[in-house]
């Protein structure tokens, strides 16, 4: 028997899994933690996760996956990997992590951004970067330049989460083109390093890693890496990719006009496009997709909703406590449409790109005493997490993007059948839900870098679809007059945080 291995970095948990090479399907499949993965956040706007954390996790969830299936591992015949995008991790000569990962969620650079973005121009940074610099990776650097020169003046490499997690395999700092287009760290217009805004922030073209292919040989797998996964020296690692671009590639969205959607700790509208298009304020962002070349180029159009799953997982804990999610989904249920009036605004994990990079929490409206009890707050929770994909999916559309079909894993929140129907209804497009994940999707990409698979359609053989789900007339209505009320709050919030009312 042989198998390909997908690694999935993500802030809750690291999964791993499994996929038989012969009939495409995953085998097997594992996650670390059993409960979300602490997030540390030192003050208000800050988000944290030490590097170490994630290996350690990667080898607890490595234990799980050999307990739950007899494999050897020579049988592995490549690895892939997909990791929470736009985090900074920062080593030393070593390669020893200087401090803890600033993720993704984390709000500190948004000033740093946003000040960047006038001082350089901001058709320049749309011309060249696609996006403001606001608050990415780059940014976050320069926040570490600003505030830790200490630690800086020690950095010999920066890197990306996944990168991270590549070099603890491999012994080898590198990273890809697309990695370095979600820090901003790629200029598309000269096809280089974003060497001008480097010079803006004062920062040392040395500190950027290598690159090495998206698909391709990335390095081979070390004897200590090999000793602690239960593997065996020599795999080689031959993809790599941010969650979102490899959950589009998951789903086989690699085409322009083709859309994929995901609904974990964030929620993600992620469209593929040829060309390289901007929103002048960016609220969505365009990024090199993982299948992008100079002759036949591949964007993928990205709008994160950050309280997407984390808002469901806050009420499970603090207002649902002792339920599961398939109970908290059928208390939902219980609740009409519109949830009686009840609006969830799901904006409380950190500066939100889609509102401008204003972070201004999450928070009710409309709360009755006398009518609303715990099962209003679950329905309102799911609408206003598919209000606010909707309210992000507007801008997609002002530029031309054409949505009708969304592509998904049934996972995470595709799993309740309340939200699947609002997504559909609320969005006007279908609905197809597919048996996959990151770390399948990563898997399958590795067997295209290793050669195993000579095609992407060879490659995705093994994926079905679980469902479809379409818009209802009457529902839709329902749901369109629910979403007019929620961007109408939406609005006036959003206008007294702007005017400082």
């Amino acid at each position: 028997m042989r198998y390909l291995l997908g690694l999935d970095i993500g802030s809750s948990s690291v999964k791993a899994s499994l996929l038989d090479i012969h009939t495409g399907r995953a085998v097997a499949s594992a996650f670390s933690p059993e409960r979300e993965m602490l997030m540390e956040s030192p003050q208000a706007g800050f988000a944290e996760q030490h590097p170490d954390s994630w290996w350690d996790e990667l080898v607890m969830a490595m234990r799980k996956l050999k307990a739950s299936v007899s494999f050897s591992g020579d049988e592995v015949a490549a690895i892939g990997i997909s990791y929470q995008m736009h985090g900074l991790v920062v080593v030393d000569d070593a390669g020893r992590p200087l401090r803890s990962s600033i993720i993704w969620c984390d709000g500190r650079a948004v000033s740093i951004g946003n000040k960047a973005f006038i001082e350089m121009g901001e058709r320049f940074c749309l011309d060249h970067y696609l996006n403001s610099p606001g608050n990415f990776t780059a940014s976050k650097l320069k926040w570490v330049k600003d505030h830790e020169p200490g630690i800086y003046a020690k950095i010999h490499k920066m890197m990306l989460p996944g990168d991270y997690i590549a070099y603890r395999l491999t012994g080898e700092i590198a990273t890809t083109i697309s990695g370095l287009s979600e820090g901003i760290l790629w200029d598309y217009r000269r096809q280089g390093i974003a060497l001008d805004l480097l010079v803006h922030y004062g920062i040392s073209e040395d500190i950027i890693p290598d690159l090495v292919p998206q698909f391709g040989e990335q390095g081979r797998i070390t004897a200590t890496a090999a000793a602690a996964l239960g593997l065996v020296p020599g795999i080689p690692v031959t993809y790599r990719a941010g969650d979102q671009p490899n959950n589009a590639l998951s789903l086989n969205v690699l085409k322009p006009g083709e859309v994929a959607a995901t609904a974990g700790t964030s929620g993600v509208v992620y469209g593929v496009t040829d060309r390289s298009d901007h929103d002048p304020h960016s609220r969505v962002n365009a990024f090199v997709h993982v299948n992008h070349r100079p002759a036949d180029p591949r964007y993928g159009v990205l709008l994160c909703i950050n309280g997407t799953g984390i808002l469901n997982s806050w009420l499970r804990r603090n207002v649902f406590a002792g339920k599961d999610y398939e109970e908290m989904n059928r208390l939902a249920s219980e609740v009409p449409i519109g949830a009686e009036g009840l609006m969830l605004y799901p904006f409380g994990n950190g500066a939100e790109r889609v509102l401008e990079n204003l972070d201004p929490g999450a928070w009710m409206q409309n709360l009755h005493f006398n009518r609303h009890d715990g099962r209003h707050m679950a329905r309102a929770a799911q609408e206003g997490i598919v209000f606010a994909l909707r309210y992000g999916m507007e801008v997609m559309q002002s530029m031309g993007m054409q949505l009708s079909r969304v592509r998904a894993g049934h996972a995470n929140m595709f799993l309740s059948p309340l939200f699947r129907e609002a997504f559909a209804n609320v969005s006007g497009c279908v609905l197809e839900l597919y048996n996959t994940d990151g770390a399948q999707g990563a898997a399958r990409a590795a067997g295209v870098g290793a050669g195993v698979y000579a095609t992407f359609t060879e490659a995705f053989s093994g994926m079905d679809i679980k469902a479809v789900c379409e818009p209802g007339q009457e529902k839709t209505a329902q749901y369109r007059d629910a979403y007019a009320r929620w961007r109408y709050g939406l609005k006036e919030k959003i206008d007294r945080r702007m005017t400082g009312l």
